[in-house]
């Protein structure tokens, strides 16, 4: 497998003549270049001891051996040996590497570790580079505390920030930045050890099924890169994170959530959305771009440009009277107002010229303000910042409102960051519909998608507006959809249950919760959701009564009881109020049967006091009526 894993041949050696003083004695040397591509020969690396050991494989020290006619020479290496990966993804990653490799080489970055190149090693990558003297982690080991001085931070920090800046120009991410990795030389100058192999990791399966969960060490890493393809997409801000936690460690000599296990780490960044805890006494610039560092979404952390410029504007930050005094630095706040961050803010400011709308709130339907304002702008009151004010044409009014730049956003053909888009052509590897992360000038765009790892890239004319999701929205699966992405609950009756929106991540992955069904002991209620396969639930989509009332119950199990208590509970009132009536009716109506027989007694029984059944005689015998007319006669 060795031979098949080389990315590019020697190149063929050639003669020349060595000039030594006398040009009558002239001797010829064979000499071979050096080699076109990063591959090393496994056969001259000498393994010597493992100084070392990751998440993502081994470092060893070693040798390695490399000779000509003229020179033989053996270097001290240190080799970052990989996890074993599978046979048929070696040759890809090997591809990817060389590709950074001529990146790196082209622009002779200085802050990071110089490569030797690459090699296959019983069947796993290895990657040569110089061995340094130690590293920042290693320092901090020796030092009482294990801390550093906020002078040594903000000095390590700035010259890795800019390393950074220009791996993330290069279209590379870190995605393990830690004090274990920032090597530092015998002038306690420090270097970015690790120079994106996570980021090289990316769409290679490894054999171990933890690691395909995330990518980075999980102490270090962001929310989105526990299970990338479902929680990402990752970028930039992904190593603001990382960037974040490295310092936070630096200064105070503990390892964020330390202690805690990956499945108690998993919990506490993504479930929970727990932060990293800032050691206080900071200055304010640092300690707002920490803050801002750990933003959940990661639209709202700054870039690495925002981070250097806060640790430059600090170097020379004074402590006084029990505070810290940034000489020479700008200090400003970087609020979070109405949802977005003005690290947010300040990714994309405004021109003369632009297109602008009202800016909507983050997964909401409603604008900053009440008025929905769209227009272009035709001045910059100050461009710089976010914060500033800039003059907006509006069509049918005379002259141009002033407005803060904070309240609109740009729109360029059609479409601002924050809306929801859909591939024209769909793509069954990955969800149709995402979230627009930016639109350039050019008409390029990036958008997240739900199974993608990183941002998906391409022309605005590739995407079209999509119906929007919001939070607090019911959702339900669609009626085609047999298998869903993700798991679905059904309803008890059949079909699936209908969930309301708790949170919609950057690639517009949907978390939802179900109030209309009632959960016991460890059994899920919060699921995902892929947005291309639900649609919006609603009283005004439900289109008979039967149909609202069980929308009714999807607001909370407890309606239906509810509704059968409250229907119970009217059934017994009316059967004792009808109950009551028939028994009042029953008992008055003998009363009014015996008046009238009496009545009807009176009128027809007894005319001048005779019964009126008896005959006459027996009559006059019984009453004594008509018996002295007897006697008379």
């Amino acid at each position: 497998m060795d031979k098949d894993s080389k990315v590019s041949p020697l190149a063929a050696s050639f003669d020349y003549e060595l000039y030594e003083g006398d040009p009558d004695h002239l001797r010829t040397v064979v000499a071979a270049p050096a080699p076109a591509g990063p591959y090393i020969d496994p056969a001259s690396i000498k393994l010597r001891h493992r100084i070392g050991r990751g998440y993502f494989g081994d470092v060893w020290f070693a040798t390695h051996h490399q000779s000509a006619t003229d020179y033989d020479e053996n270097h001290e290496v240190a080799i970052k040996m990989l996890r074993p990966v599978n046979e048929d993804q070696v040759k890809a990653f090997l591809s990817k590497f060389e590709e950074l490799w001529m990146n790196l080489k082209s622009k002779q970055l200085q802050g990071i570790c110089w490569l030797h190149g690459i090699s296959v090693i019983s069947g796993k990558i290895c990657i040569a580079m110089r061995s340094y003297e130690g590293s920042v982690g290693d320092k901090m080991a020796r030092l009482k505390g294990g801390k550093l001085q906020l002078p040594d931070v903000l000095r390590y920090g700035i010259e890795l920030a800019k390393v950074i800046q220009e791996l993330h120009s290069m279209n590379v991410l870190v995605l393990n930045l830690k004090p274990t990795n920032f090597l530092l030389n015998e002038h306690d100058e420090v270097f970015l050890g690790d120079f994106g192999i996570p980021y090289l990791l990316l769409g290679v399966q490894p054999p171990d099924s933890d690691l395909a969960l995330r990518l980075g060490t999980p102490n270090y890493m962001a929310p989105e890169q526990w299970e990338p393809e479902v929680r990402g997409p990752i970028t930039c801000e992904t190593d603001a994170w990382g960037f974040g936690c490295s310092i936070i460690e630096m200064l105070t000599g503990v390892q964020p959530w330390f202690g805690k296990s990956v499945q108690d780490i998993y919990r506490s960044v993504v479930i929970n959305q727990e932060k990293p805890q800032l050691p206080g006494g900071l200055p304010a610039a640092i300690e707002n771009v920490l803050n801002g560092c750990f933003e959940y979404d990661l639209r709202n952390r700054p870039l690495i440009v925002d981070i250097l410029q806060a640790f430059e504007s600090s170097k020379n930050a004074v402590y006084s009277d029990g505070e810290w005094r940034d000489f020479g630095g700008t200090s400003s706040g970087k609020s979070k107002t109405r949802g977005f961050t003005t690290w947010y803010l300040s990714k994309d400011l405004l021109q003369v010229g632009d297109t602008i709308r009202s800016r909507k709130m983050f997964n909401s339907r409603k604008s900053q303000d009440s008025a929905v304002l769209e227009g272009s702008v035709v001045g910059l009151e100050k461009d710089t910042d976010r914060d500033g004010f800039i003059l907006v044409r509006v069509p049918n009014l005379p002259s141009p409102l002033r407005v803060n730049a904070s309240t609109v956003e740009r729109v360029t053909c059609g479409l601002a960051a924050g809306d929801w888009v859909q591939l024209v052509n769909e793509n069954k590897q990955h969800s149709s519909v995402g979230i627009l992360h930016s639109v350039q000038r050019d008409e390029s765009v990036a958008v997240g998608f739900l199974g993608l790892e990183t941002l998906w890239t391409g022309h605005s004319s590739e995407v079209q507006e999509a119906m929007p999701y919001f939070l607090g929205q019911f959702v339900q699966l669609k009626s085609n959809v047999i298998t869903p992405r993700f798991e679905w609950p059904q309803k008890r009756e059949g079909g699936w249950a209908t969930g309301r929106i708790s949170q919609i991540l950057p690639n517009g992955c949907l978390v939802v919760r179900f109030p209309g069904r009632m959960v016991f002991g460890s059994e899920p209620n919060t699921f995902l959701a892929d947005p291309a396969e639900v649609i919006q639930v609603s009283f005004d989509t439900c289109p008979g009564i039967i149909e609202k009332y069980q929308h009714l119950e999807d607001f909370h199990w407890s309606i239906r009881p509810l509704s059968i208590a409250f229907t119970l509970l009217t059934a017994a009132k009316l059967g004792v109020s009808v109950g009551k009536c028939i028994n009042a009716k029953l008992k008055k109506e003998p009363t009014n049967h015996q008046t009238s027989s009496d009545r009807r007694r009176a009128q027809d029984g007894e005319a001048g006091g005779k019964p009126a059944w008896l005959p006459p005689t027996v009559a006059h015998i019984l009453f004594k009526e008509g018996a002295g007319t007897a006697t008379a006669r």
